[in-house]
């Protein structure tokens, strides 16, 4: 397939590069062109601005899960509502981020992730002045779709650094989604402790207006981009089927697998694919290629994705409340929500540490070897989970092995769409991997919570998840990481020629 070659630009975007596929992984640019614009400073001073960023935006999806269970007294409003706190950012995010990747193709990946970043901040500041659980909600849906910043990150940087610097930035940027996450719960905790919760927003208010200057000042446009009219019967199809997909599974703890909302709601949402594939087809300038998407390489490694989003947030649901619950349960140790966040800090730091690390097995082993490895990984953290109950440095250990799986995979997965997608739907296709990702978080939070609710066992009059519920958790954990990474072997390593 010939990529497009439009090379709109608009009155704040650098003069295109020539676009001749001569190496650079993204825009078809030779290396001189493409280092043209920066040296090796300024390109570090861009990956730390976008990482800041992505950093930013990652801490929003977390950052209200310790104090979640206390919301409802403060804010005198039922537990049900409270969690429209976090429903309303996901599927916000959700609808967001294949969007904004696909505008950010038409118009500008930079220009679309400062409105990324704007929402981000007003969303924030909404929340900080408010304890009206509705205006809360308003606030949160806005923040969701700051999502976007990461995959168009991603996409921007592959654009406009050299190419030996792409591999390890891409993974970087890539891995901020685990990171914000596992950072967010020692940090919120601790806040949590001793301050508001509206101080939690107020991180978030403070890090995207940071960022936002931080990215006018230092990150240049990508040089090229399609322009074109954006598929408005497409957007409103997709959000449908997403918002379908992801609301029942959400609320399956409130509402039951069996309840006419979650079947019909599914239901809904399995129609609305079929129509939506549909209209791809038949629109000239549509939202998603179906043609790109329906590529072996890129199949798999959504298919990849959503496996590696329910491993690793079955890691945050089952060890907060595993760590904080009483030992009379035969597994937990009576820590502390701050402990129970602490004990997650070393997952982040070493998918953070291991990013870089992945960039050097991509360059030697290939993007599929490289996936495999890290979901390998991923499989073995769970195993130790499911073997050692003894004591907490084993569940430290399990943590400090899934973040190495986690860093190494997720570095992998943008490289492997940016070498099977057309240079001129870059954004889109990352858009829709990071998507993958959050439905694999979704799935989890939905069958996981589901698990820890049918076996329980009775202290004080209060319903825990027992031992063996944890452990058949952590068993389809091993499961979906294991396929993972045999269907993550099965991804070809180089693109074939009739791509290029």
């Amino acid at each position: 397939m010939t990529p497009a070659t439009d090379t709109t630009t608009t009155d704040d975007s650098p003069a295109p590069l020539p676009h001749r596929h001569l190496g650079h992984p993204v825009e078809g640019a030779t290396d001189a062109e493409v280092a043209a614009h920066t040296t090796t400073a300024r390109a570090r001073l861009e990956l730390l601005v976008v990482g800041f960023a992505a950093l930013a935006v990652s801490l929003t999806q977390a950052l209200l899960i310790p104090v979640l269970a206390t919301l409802p007294v403060i804010l005198d409003t039922s537990a049900s509502n409270v969690e429209w706190l976090l429903t309303s950012t996901l599927l916000v995010g959700a609808v967001a981020v294949p969007l904004f990747g696909r505008l950010g193709d038409m118009y500008g990946k930079r220009r679309m992730m400062l409105v990324a970043l704007t929402m981000l901040v007003v969303g924030s500041l909404i929340t900080c002045f408010t304890s009206d659980i509705a205006v809360l909600i308003v606030g949160r849906a806005i923040q969701g779709a700051s999502m976007a910043t990461i995959p168009l990150g991603i996409s921007l940087l592959s654009a406009t650094l050299p190419r030996e610097r792409v591999g390890a930035a891409v993974a970087v940027i890539s891995a901020m989604l685990g990171v914000g996450g596992a950072l967010a719960l020692p940090v919120a905790s601790l806040i949590a402790e001793h301050a508001d919760f509206h101080a939690l927003f107020w991180i978030t208010a403070v890090g995207g207006a940071v960022a936002t200057v931080a990215v006018v000042l230092v990150v240049p446009e990508a040089p090229t981009h399609s322009g074109g009219r954006l598929d408005l019967v497409g957007a409103v199809l997709l959000s449908a089927t997403l918002v379908t997909l992801l609301l029942p599974l959400a609320q399956t703890a409130a509402w039951g697998w069996g309840s006419a909302r979650v079947v019909g709601l599914l239901s809904v949402s399995a129609v609305l694919v079929v129509v939506f594939g549909w209209s791809q087809t038949r629109i000239r300038e549509p939202l998603v290629d179906l043609v790109a998407l329906r590529r072996r390489p890129i199949v798999l490694t959504n298919l990849t994705s959503i496996l590696f989003g329910f491993a690793l947030f079955a890691s945050m649901i089952g060890t907060a409340g595993y760590v904080q619950a009483p030992e009379a349960t035969g597994y937990g140790f009576g820590s502390s929500i701050l402990v129970s966040g602490l004990v997650m800090l070393p997952s982040g730091l070493m998918m953070l540490f291991f990013a870089p690390v992945a960039a050097q097995l991509i360059r030697r082993r290939g993007a599929p070897q490289t996936l495999a490895l890290g979901a390998g990984i991923v499989a073995l953290s769970w195993v130790v989970r499911i073997a050692f109950t003894d004591s907490i440095w084993w569940v430290l250990a399990g943590g400090v092995v899934l973040g190495i799986g986690t860093g190494i995979g997720y570095a992998a997965m943008p490289t492997l769409i940016n070498e099977h997608t057309p240079v001129h739907e870059l954004a889109a296709a990352n858009g829709l991997n990071t998507l993958a990702r959050s439905i694999g978080t979704t799935l989890a939070s939905a069958v996981g919570g589901s698990i820890l609710a049918a076996s329980t066992v009775s202290l004080g009059g209060f319903e825990l998840p027992s031992l063996a519920a944890y452990r058949e958790l952590f068993v389809l954990c091993v499961a979906a990481s294991t396929v993972a990474s045999v269907l993550a072997l099965t991804i070809p390593r180089e693109r074939a020629a009739a791509e290029q």
